[in-house]
């Protein structure tokens, strides 16, 4: 009875992780190019179980079967799947349409300037001339950080990057992609971090000036499974109420009886 407490609160623990990463998904349905996370379960590895020394069979160790252990998070995997793409009219905005990333010039902490990856868009521009994200970071272009006259008349950028003031070129929009996502680490919401093992790739994506790709999360499934996160937490809280009377029982009312 003991180990089926254990049993019950590796589940608890299991579905308290399940709720976080649902809430954080929820608070960023709004968040210009989040993409969702979604939790996997995974068991224990299960142990033979014998009976020992019973008098109601052979005397000896018999079998009796497998028991689990409990559960625990087995993963938690990002679904990178196109957002929708929202119109706003602002000339920084860009949304990629496919597969890739912008690439944005941030500083580590340690003084070092390195290379983060985002797919969010929603970039403007400096008084400097330089188009940045909401956090001060530079967009990175094939040469060198973007960068535009402050007193251009017009502002384009195309659909492949290419960035024009007053019907002139000054630099193209850098975007890539990489081969395995797996070797994608997280850097706060939207950033994302290449980790030993990512391999850059071309990307055929189209960049769309005036819009932003919004979040992915289907706010109405986050819903459910928070419903269903909720109910099969009940249902561990119900489980250890169960065992914790029935070794109350055992102890006081089983040892009266002895006694």
């Amino acid at each position: 009875m003991v180990r089926a407490l254990y049993t019950a609160y590796t589940g608890m623990i299991n579905e308290q992780k399940r709720l976080d990463v649902i809430s954080n998904n929820v608070a960023n349905s709004a968040t210009v190019g989040y993409k969702t996370e979604k939790p996997t379960s995974q068991q224990f590895k299960e142990e033979l179980t014998y009976k020992i020394k019973d008098a109601s069979g052979v005397y000896g160790k018999e079998r009796i079967g497998h028991m689990s252990l409990g559960t625990k998070i087995g993963e938690i995997y990002t679904d990178y799947s196109q957002g929708s793409l929202l119109e706003t009219g602002q000339t920084f905005d860009l949304a990629i349409e496919g597969k890739g990333f912008f690439q944005v010039s941030c500083n580590d902490g340690n003084g070092n300037t390195v290379t983060r990856y985002t797919r969010n868009g929603n970039f403007t521009m400096t008084n400097d001339g330089y188009v940045v994200d909401s956090e001060g970071n530079n967009l990175l272009g094939t040469n060198g950080v973007v960068r535009v006259p402050t007193d251009a008349k017009s502002i384009s950028i195309d659909t492949d990057g290419s960035v024009f003031a007053d019907n002139q070129m000054v630099n193209r929009v850098a975007l890539t992609d990489f081969e395995d996502y797996d070797f994608l680490e997280h850097l706060g919401d939207v950033m994302y971090v290449p980790v030993q093992g990512a391999t850059q790739i071309p990307t055929n994506a189209i960049i769309n000036q005036g819009y932003t790709e919004q979040s992915n999360v289907n706010t109405v499934s986050q819903m459910v499974d928070l419903i269903a996160t909720t109910r099969a937490y009940e249902g561990g809280q119900k489980m250890i109420q169960t065992v914790d009377n029935m070794l109350d029982k055992a102890v006081n009312s089983v040892g009266a009886v002895n006694g």
